[in-house]
This record gives C-alpha cells, sequence and structure tokens, in this order.
C-alpha cells in the first residue's frame, strides 16, 4: 500500500517533533499546522490522507477545526489530545472525528492506528475501483471509460476542462469542493486570480448540462467557499 499524507495539527514543539520523527521513520509524507487556521487551509489546500489533530490550539478549539473540515470533506481525523474525559472524546466523535488517542500516547499506539485508518482507506478505493465505470444522477450519465457525458442519453460537447471539473465533482457527489482543491485537481496551481477563470468554466458547464442554469440542479455554489454536486432524486 502506498504510504498516507498526514497533516499534524499540533502547537507543543516537543509533541510535534515527536509525530513527526515518527512518521519520518517509517516513510510517512507529512504536513505540519500549529493553529487552527493554518490547519483548515493545509487541508483544503493539500487535501491529505489523514489529520492528526489536537484539540487545545492557540486560536480556536479542535472541535471548531472539525466541524469546519467535515462541511467540505470526509478525511480521516484522529484526535490527539490531553482531555481524557468521556465527555471530551464524545463531542469529538460527534463533531466528525474517526479516532481519539489520549495524551500521553505511546508511538507504537499512534502507528497501529494509522495502520488502521490506512487499510479503511485502501478497502474505500478498492470499493470505488470495483464499481460501474458509469456515473449516473438523474437524467445526467458520464461514461468514464469512454470520456462521454449524456443528459437525457443525449451526448454533450464539453470542453477538456469543463469535463476534468465535471469529473471531480461527480467523484466527490455530496462533498463541498473548495476553490483552492478543485484549481490544484484541474490546473495544479491555486492563484486567488485563477478563481475568475474558475467560475467562467463552471458557468459553461451549468449551461451545458442544467436545464435551468440560473436554478442549477446538478451544481451548487457554496459563496466564497467552493462548489459540490447535489445528489438528484430519481
Amino acid at each position: 500500500m502506498n504510504k498516507l499524507t498526514i497533516l499534524v495539527v499540533e502547537d507543543d514543539m516537543s509533541v510535534k517533533n515527536l509525530i513527526t520523527t515518527t512518521l519520518k521513520a517509517h516513510d510517512y509524507r507529512f504536513l505540519t499546522a500549529k493553529n487552527g487556521e493554518t490547519a483548515i487551509m493545509e487541508a483544503s489546500s493539500h487535501n491529505p490522507d489523514v489529520v492528526l489533530l489536537d484539540l487545545g490550539l492557540p486560536d480556536m478549539d479542535g472541535i471548531e477545526v472539525i466541524k469546519k473540515i467535515r462541511s467540505w470533506s470526509n478525511i480521516p481525523i484522529i484526535v490527539i489530545s490531553a482531555r481524557s474525559e468521556d465527555t471530551d472524546k464524545i463531542d469529538a466523535l460527534d463533531a466528525g472525528a474517526d479516532d481519539y488517542l489520549t495524551k500521553p500516547f505511546s508511538v507504537e499506539e499512534l502507528l497501529a492506528r494509522l495502520r488502521v485508518t490506512q487499510r479503511r482507506i485502501f478497502m474505500m478505493q478498492s470499493e470505488t475501483m470495483s464499481q460501474s465505470s458509469v456515473f449516473k444522477n438523474g437524467d445526467l450519465t458520464i461514461d468514464y471509460a469512454a470520456g462521454c457525458v449524456y443528459v437525457k442519453e443525449k451526448e454533450l460537447h464539453l470542453t477538456p476542462i469543463e469535463y476534468k471539473l465535471l469529473c471531480l465533482l461527480s467523484h466527490n457527489v455530496s462533498k463541498v469542493l473548495t476553490h483552492t482543491f478543485i484549481m490544484q485537481n484541474i490546473w495544479g496551481t491555486s492563484w486567488e486570480n485563477d478563481i475568475a477563470s474558475l467560475r467562467v468554466f463552471m458557468a459553461t458547464l451549468r449551461k451545458k448540462i442544467e436545464k435551468e442554469p440560473n436554478s442549477p440542479q446538478y451544481i451548487q455554489t457554496h459563496i466564497g467557499v467552493g462548489y459540490r454536486m447535489l445528489k438528484v432524486e430519481e
């Protein structure tokens, strides 16, 4: 299995050094953030495989970080915190955390939690790959193998960028994808002035797939955040 990319969110330098040294020794790629704001930015920009999150951050509570990330992503989040009360664990898990590790912790336990998470990610990816290569959502059909898109069985003529945008959204149905995440996946960059280009491409895509572009059925705009493909009822 490929190694994961881990986002380590920890303001305690000694704990952060312990975690990152452990990750490096076991060939994991990692990013770091010392506060909640940076963590949210790194998560949206780099889309890591797992987040290791301390709850006691200097600018905001880790619970808020979980909630913000969960508003647009299902990235596995493992909380690593000195808070050991059951209520703290329940609050974190209810907010969307996948696991909870109490400080002080052993390196072996941390690695075991990561292995469990990695197996879960691998199983989900395998299930996705084994599914049909044809995506259906209401009247919209995408044949990934053929690279064709249909609405009510009528083939649409999309530009390469429009097709890549539609595929990215369809692979993440019901998830809000941030501007940064979309731009990095489509263009490989995330410059602020690229957002205007993204809006133009999204507008032309909507004109082709939406019955009423001003009242979209498939692609929802989250102002200031990004876009989401909605699941259309049959």
